[in-house]
């Protein structure tokens, strides 16, 4: 049987990624050891989404609580495994720049040093599987704060004159700039996936994203941005609006719509590709944009609180180019926009989040 092994298995993108290749008629090996909990805290543990997928998924699921830092553990999984393993999602990580700056020996060892040991315990045991790499957009640290950025009402926009307007290409510099420590982490791993792609042939792939989001997110004030903006709404709970009077602009890519493009890469694998990925221009709202559209939902008013400074490094407005991507994947395109997906977050998890609050 055909092994699709997921890394961060019980995160947004990773439990989507079990539950998709699962269905599929998988099986479905899965590596989370809820580091999300030591990152952020209890409300973001994702213990709620391993017993779902045990549920779900049931023999076809097997789980282990392996830190992607210990290479003998990677490696005896991997090799116990062998050929069978067909597809490898990484999507664990250390996901936020504020964090990284805390701690970047941590950062940095679970980022790059926990891809490395991934790459090295594929090629070692199933070269000829398909490596999807969740990367991020910070790679580009902060570039895009250079193009020419038009202040409205309620975001920023590009010069509609600039050959970026539709989104942001892959050929965007990632050199002289202001990476922050967690967007170094991933460059790293970035370059290294592309490596193990280009120097030993194997069938790998970067997805750098902008905002990935959906309902299965275990969200917190650091990292989930849609997902902890309505969880915010739902509960009442101040939201803090940091930096830029809240006019950035985000692309939001809802998780099925991401699942898919791996599905269509798995289908007609590539070497060393890199991607961004993100809602592009059919799914970006500025924070702002994103409040209105919470309110309306949920029919309270937000209690927002705006804080001057920004976070270092962060961009004031990102868009994706999907342009490269869908040259190579024509049938794929995006099919959730940014009302679309905080509707479905808020239905999927409004009772649970007031339960939550009470408790």
């Amino acid at each position: 049987m055909s092994v699709a092994l997921v890394t961060g298995s019980c995160g947004l993108i990773g439990s989507e990624s079990c539950l998709h290749f699962g269905a599929l008629g998988m099986d479905v090996v899965g590596i989370d050891n809820d580091m999300r909990r030591t990152f952020f805290g209890d409300e973001a543990s994702t213990a709620w989404q391993r017993q779902t997928l045990e549920q779900t998924l049931r023999q076809r699921y097997r789980h282990h609580a392996i830190d992607i830092r210990d290479a003998a553990a990677i490696d005896a999984l991997f090799e116990r495994h062998g050929s069978s393993i067909s597809l490898i999602i990484h999507t664990a990580a250390q996901p936020s720049h504020d964090w990284a700056a805390r701690d970047p020996q941590m950062d940095f060892s679970v980022n790059a040093n926990g891809t490395l040991n991934l790459l090295e315990a594929a090629r070692r045991h199933c070269p000829d599987a398909v490596f999807i790499f969740t990367s991020t957009n910070k790679v580009y640290g902060d570039t895009p704060n250079r193009l020419p950025l038009i202040e409205t009402e309620t975001r920023y926009e590009i010069d509609p004159a600039h050959r970026y307007a539709g989104g942001i290409a892959e050929d965007m510099s990632i050199d002289a700039t202001l990476h922050s420590l967690f967007g170094a982490s991933k460059v790293a791993a970035d370059v290294l996936v592309q490596e193990y792609g280009r120097y030993f042939g194997m069938r790998t792939v970067c997805f750098r994203g902008g905002c990935l989001t959906g309902p299965n997110h275990s969200p917190t004030q650091l990292h989930g941005f849609l997902a902890y903006l309505m969880r915010c709404a739902v509960t009442g709970t101040r939201y803090d609006v940091i930096g830029y009077k809240g006019k950035q602009v985000r692309d939001n890519i809802h998780s099925n719509d991401l699942i898919a493009a791996f599905h269509a890469v798995y289908d007609a694998p590539r070497s060393a590709e890199v991607y961004n990925i993100g809602g592009g221009r059919a799914s970006n709202c500025s924070i702002l944009e994103a409040v209105a559209l919470c309110e309306e939902i949920t029919g309270r008013p937000m209690d927002l609180a705006f804080k001057e400074a920004n976070r270092i490094g962060d961009h004031i407005w990102w868009v994706s180019s999907l342009d490269r991507f869908r040259s190579h994947y024509p049938s794929w395109d995006i099919r959730h926009d940014v009302r679309n997906i905080l509707t479905d977050i808020h239905d999927s998890n409004r009772r649970r989040w007031r339960v939550e609050a009470v408790a």
